[in-house]
């Protein structure tokens, strides 16, 4: 097949937050023509979209970590206070700067568009391209159709339908799709609160934007950050992960190992202290400057009541408040659930697809147990059980190694990010960087390797789908080895690969497949962790790629 045809084929990204506008961006700087977004949203962005930006949200990361070679981005606001912790309403802007400067009459977007099943009905043989169907709901006329595409990127992070105790929700449903897909336990639906007489506001965290007026209205700020009142109605947030402590800072007015605990002056027999060891997990964020209106400083100042180890088991008899787990209770009028979010994939890929294309968990073909024996990974957490039962097979966290030699689908964006550190030495060789503490610059590598991956350039991947299958699941047992336990709370649709504190040299990996200058930020075997990372290093990626590709075998 001629480059010209495979550039002329037309491309479908599902999903226009981050990862789906960067590749849009690589895709057309590298001569692809037909290029088409979708996504349900009324805008760009993903999770940043415009219509998920509520006053108070931050992201997990600090200046720096979530821009692009072609665009810089300007500090956050309060950035001095806040040492430079990204906002929500930074990341909206840019995102919208960036697809109205580089992708606005160039690329196709069609929004509000529920995509309901991707379907390949042709794959590629013989030189001819592969065919996928796509279904697609008009989520304001309500009709439906077919799209037909050569290639897919999936970069619809953790989107689609919700699911209440194994039951998906009908398209027609009001929870948020788009870029959120929350997981709600069935004991504390909005159902099942109606059902138990419970008289105040339910929902998910993901929808705080479109409920904030009313619940200001149940509950007035008192706009003094005060103590709490124990016998006053409540806001009652189920879960303390970043989305609980985030969401409850806009109810105070203006809101992890040794040095988080110092820095915010958290006592010896706060919840806090209940942490996973820093060297065995990956769940931690880059709060910044310790400051007196974050999370942490509201919770010592009493104005935030943390309860903790607890689990809300369900709605009070008296139809006031919660129910907890040692059998007491909280008066609550507003209910928010922070309980977290699931995988896209299962509800818009039918079985069959995700089997053919390789998608899925397995049972593992090769043993889980460490042959790498670093002096450093020596007393490890030990490995749940369940754990042993599974392993995924997507290479390089972003081909699903069974689908690697069609050329016709990959995976963008599939990360969780949060905090920069310098990463351990060890590493496996052959695995992939989609859980990245610095998602600006990996999501624009991805993107070229996408790109070249998609259009048949010579790369240093696996020949065939044996050797891609044995490179992948190595991956996942490495991650399982490395982070134990960790892959057990993350979803399908982000978690392919754990390279976390290791994403400099999972992006450099990125980099050589495509034969490409790796450690592009200087030094030597030594100094190379001292060097500040930029995602302006990336600016020639193309026109590098482009010479290698005119460059005679």
């Amino acid at each position: 097949m001629s480059q010209y045809s495979v550039l002329n084929q037309p491309v479908g990204i599902i999903g226009t937050g981050v990862a789906g506008l960067i590749n849009a961006h690589v895709l057309l700087q590298d001569g692809f023509s037909d290029i088409t977004l979708l996504t349900r949203d009324r805008s760009v962005g993903g999770t940043w979209a415009r219509e998920r930006i509520y006053p108070g949200l931050h992201t997990n990361n600090v200046h720096g970590e979530y821009k692009f070679s072609q665009l810089d981005m300007p500090p956050p606001e309060r950035s001095d206070s806040t040492g430079g912790r990204l906002t929500g309403t930074t990341m909206r802007d840019y995102v919208e700067k960036f697809s109205n400067t580089f992708l606005e009459g160039k690329a196709k977007f069609r929004f509000q568009t529920e995509v309901l099943n991707i379907r390949r009905v042709k794959a590629s043989e013989n030189g001819e391209p592969s065919i996928w169907n796509v279904e697609v709901k008009d989520l304001q006329s309500g009709s439906t159709e077919i799209l037909s595409f050569g290639r897919i990127i999936l970069a619809s992070g953790v989107s689609s339908r919700i699911v209440v105790a194994g039951i998906a929700k009908s398209p027609n449903s009001t929870y948020s799709k788009g870029c959120s897909n929350p997981k709600i336990p069935a004991e504390l639906s909005p159902e099942t609160a109606k059902k138990a007489g419970y008289r105040g506001l339910v929902f998910h965290t993901s929808k705080f934007a479109q409920h904030l007026d009313q619940i200001l209205e149940e509950i007035p700020p008192s706009g003094k950050g005060e103590k709490l009142d124990e016998d006053e109605d409540m806001v009652v947030v189920v879960g303390c992960g970043k989305s609980a402590q985030e969401w409850v800072l806009n109810f105070v007015p203006a809101a992890q190992e040794e040095l988080s605990f110092k820095a915010y002056s958290i006592p010896p027999d706060s919840p806090f202290r209940h942490t996973d060891p820093l060297f065995w997990g990956v769940r931690l964020s880059d709060d910044g400057l310790v400051r007196n209106d974050s999370f942490y400083g509201l919770v010592n100042a009493g104005a935030i009541k943390v309860i903790a180890p607890h689990r809300v088991t369900g709605y009070s008899d008296d139809g006031k408040g919660v129910l907890l787990n040692d059998g007491s209770t909280l008066r609550a009028k507003v209910v928010a659930l922070a309980t977290g979010y699931q995988s896209s994939w299962s509800s818009i890929f039918s079985q069959e697809t995700f089997d053919e294309i390789g998608l899925g968990k397995h049972a593992p073909n090769i043993p889980i147990v460490d042959t790498w024996k670093y002096t450093s990974m020596k007393n490890a957490p030990k490995l749940h059980p369940d754990n042993e039962k599974w392993a995924t097979s997507i290479y390089r966290g972003i081909v699903p190694a069974k689908n690697i030699l069609h050329r016709d689908f990959a995976i963008a964006g599939a990360v969780v990010s949060s905090f920069r550190l310098l990463p351990p030495i060890q590493k496996a060789s052959d695995g992939g960087y989609q859980f990245s503490a610095n998602p600006g610059y990996t999501f624009e590598v991805g993107a070229h390797w996408i790109s070249s991956y998609l259009q048949g350039d010579r790369m240093k991947i696996p020949a065939t789908k044996e050797e891609a299958l044995l490179a992948a699941e190595k991956e996942s047992v490495w991650m399982k080895i490395r982070f134990p336990n960790m892959l057990s709370w993350v979803n399908d649709s982000y978690s392919t690969s754990l390279d976390f504190w290791t994403w400099p040299q999972g992006a450099d990996d990125l980099l050589e497949d495509m034969y490409l200058p790796s450690v592009r930020s200087g030094g030597n075997w030594l100094t190379w962790p001292f060097k500040a990372i930029d995602s302006k290093e990336l600016s020639t990626l193309g026109q590098e790629r482009r010479q290698l590709r005119s460059k005679p075998l």
